[in-house]
This record gives C-alpha cells, sequence and structure tokens, in this order.
C-alpha cells in the first residue's frame, strides 16, 4: 500500500474523526492534526496497521478458523452482512445476545433448535401438528433466524472476532477478552484502543469508510481461504500419487522378486557341483573302513588273547568244587569217629571182665 492507498482512503473519509471534546487522549498516537473541532486520523498509521491486520487475518483464515464480526449500527448492518457472506464467515448485525461467546454451549443449543425446526419441515412432522403449535414453532423459528441466523455454520468459538464499533459492542469485546480471542476493531478517535489486539484507526460511523475498511479485509480473508484450499488440492494430488505408486510398486516387486528366484536357480547349480565334489569324500571314506576294520580286528584279538584269562579264573573255579567234594572226607572222619568210640567202649568193657 502507497499513495494510492491513502488517497483511496481519503476519499473514502477514512481520516475523518470525531469532535475534538469527545476524543479520547489514548488515541493521540494515531490524530495527525485537528482542523474545524475535528481530530484527523492519521491515514499513513492507518495503512500500517491495516496491512498488519490483514495479514493477521490471512492466517487465521488460512488455518481454517472462523472469523466473527459484529456490527449493530444502521450504517454498518448491510455492508458487514455482504462482505461476511461472501467469505462465508459469520457474523452478527442484531443485538448482541449475552453469553454469545463465554456461554456459547447454550447459543449452540439454540442453533441446533432451528436446525430440527428445519428437519421437521423436511420430514413433515411439521404438517401433523396442531395449528397453535405450527404458530409457536414459526415465531421460534423466526426469532432465532433473526438473532442467531448468521451464525449456524459456526460450530466452535471463533479464532477472532472484528467489530467496527468498540464502544458500542462493548459486550463483545469484553467476552472476547475474557476467553483470549484476538480482537480486531475499527477505532475512531472517541474510543480507547486498549485492550484491542489489533486496532486499526479510522472512521467508524461513515458507511464508505467501513466498506473501504472492510474490502481489504475481506480481499485478505479471502486470499487466506485460497490458500487453504490450494494446500488440501495439493494434499489431495499428493495422496492420489501416492495410490498410484503403491498399486505400481507390487508389480515392480513381483518383477524384482521373480528375477532373485532365477539368480537362486543360477547359484544352486555350484551346490549341486559340489555335492558331485564331495562325492569322492565318501569314497575317500569307504577306503578308510579298512582302517577301521583293522582296528575291530585288534580289538578281536585282544578280546581272544583276553579269552584265556577267564578260561583261567573258569579252570580255577573247579578248584571250589573240588573243596566241596573235599567235604564227604570230613563225613567220613566224622563217621570213623563214632567207630572208633566204639572199639574203646568195647575195650573198656572186656577190661572190666
Amino acid at each position: 500500500m502507497g499513495k494510492e492507498q491513502v488517497s483511496e482512503l481519503i476519499k473514502a473519509g477514512v481520516h475523518f474523526g470525531h469532535l475534538t471534546r469527545k476524543w479520547n487522549p489514548n488515541m493521540s498516537p494515531y490524530i495527525y492534526m485537528e482542523r474545524n473541532g475535528i481530530h484527523i486520523i492519521n491515514l499513513y498509521k492507518t495503512v500500517a496497521k491495516l496491512e498488519e491486520a490483514s495479514n493477521a487475518l490471512k492466517k487465521i483464515a488460512s488455518s481454517g478458523r472462523k472469523i466473527l464480526f459484529v456490527a449493530t449500527k444502521k450504517q454498518a448492518k448491510d455492508i458487514v452482512s455482504e462482505s461476511s457472506k461472501k467469505i462465508n464467515m459469520p457474523y452478527i448485525t442484531e443485538r448482541w445476545p449475552g453469553g454469545m461467546l463465554t456461554n456459547f454451549v447454550t447459543i449452540r443449543k439454540a442453533v441446533k433448535k432451528m436446525s430440527s425446526i428445519d428437519r421437521m419441515k423436511q420430514d413433515g412432522t411439521f404438517n401433523s401438528l396442531s395449528k397453535k403449535e405450527k404458530l409457536q414453532i414459526g415465531r421460534l423459528r423466526e426469532k432465532l433466524e433473526k438473532n442467531l441466523g448468521s451464525i449456524s455454520n459456526m460450530t466452535r468459538l471463533p479464532g477472532a472476532i472484528f467489530i467496527v464499533d468498540i464502544l458500542r459492542e462493548k459486550i463483545a469485546v469484553k467476552e472476547a477478552q475474557k476467553l483470549n480471542i484476538p480482537i480486531f476493531a475499527m477505532v475512531d478517535t472517541n474510543s480507547d484502543p486498549r485492550g484491542i489486539d489489533y486496532v486499526i484507526p479510522a472512521n467508524d460511523d461513515a458507511s464508505k469508510s467501513i466498506s473501504k475498511i472492510l474490502e481489504h479485509v475481506g480481499s485478505a480473508i479471502q486470499e487466506g481461504l485460497e490458500e487453504r484450499n490450494s494446500g488440501k488440492d495439493k494434499e489431495e494430488t499428493q495422496d492420489k500419487e501416492a495410490e498410484t505408486v503403491v498399486e505400481e510398486t507390487p508389480v515392480e516387486e513381483a518383477v524384482a522378486e521373480e528375477a532373485p528366484a532365477e539368480e537362486t536357480v543360477v547359484e544352486e547349480t555350484p551346490v549341486e557341483e559340489a555335492v558331485a565334489e564331495e562325492a569322492p569324500a565318501e569314497e575317500t571314506v569307504v577306503e578308510e573302513t579298512p582302517v577301521e576294520e583293522a582296528v575291530a580286528e585288534e580289538a578281536e584279538e585282544t578280546v581272544v588273547e583276553e579269552t584265556p584269562v577267564e578260561e583261567a579264573v573258569a579252570e580255577e573255579a573247579p578248584a571250589e568244587e573240588t573243596v566241596v567234594e573235599e567235604t564227604p572226607v570230613e563225613e567220613a572222619v566224622a563217621e570213623e569217629a563214632p567207630a572208633e568210640e566204639k572199639e574203646t567202649k568195647k575195650k573198656s568193657k572186656k577190661a572190666k571182665k
């Protein structure tokens, strides 16, 4: 952004502030001069801050998070709703519902109620209700559409909030500060910029000024969304390429597996030759067997030579039999002993006679 951008902002009346008696001293760094009792905003600082805010919003949009636009002023309602619809972002142009951010669970339930009524109309269950119930449900649907219809696509807390007039949207600012949600805002000379993360010093009362700022902001968000979509497309193409590679690789692997199979056949032939070469080794073993037979014969000879010893032992065994046979001699002696006793008895009897 250069001089052309500044000239565009001058034509849109972005540089006009409020009366000097209504100014906020905290906005003094962004005020260029005073003319006819009105403060003039320094547009060079406005351009710098607008670029900073646009880059930040672009990053948030590329990350996939939503940006909530808030503007309940008459001169800003239509502009904000049109610009947010172009970039498919949620917006609040009616009364700010209390607890929109801090009590988001309850707000989300109301949005689900609205979608359930739509399903009833599609299914045909709505027609089966009585006239009174139809009127009640129809009025409830209109009320929900008016207050929450613009945030029906916001399924979670927004990644940032863009406010046109922070004095008018005090509740929205406080809720965003409690939840540490980044705040982007158009700040006029009568507002306090403290507590705002990205200040865009600009006239927040003129419709031309609001539309000019939102034009730049919307284009930055659109670029972020396009980057996100292009990134998704690249990922999808990469996934498709990876799938095609995976599908092609098995054929190549099969060919690669068949090739080693042939190599193994070629490599197996030397094994057979090695077996053939090892065959003579078996012959040598066969030839060496006589040595083992000789050893076995020697062992038999030693056994044969040792057998006489056993025979000698066996021959000595009859000696025991002789001992057994000699036992009758003792019996004979024992038999002869009574005979001698008889003879002594006879001699003693003769002597007595």
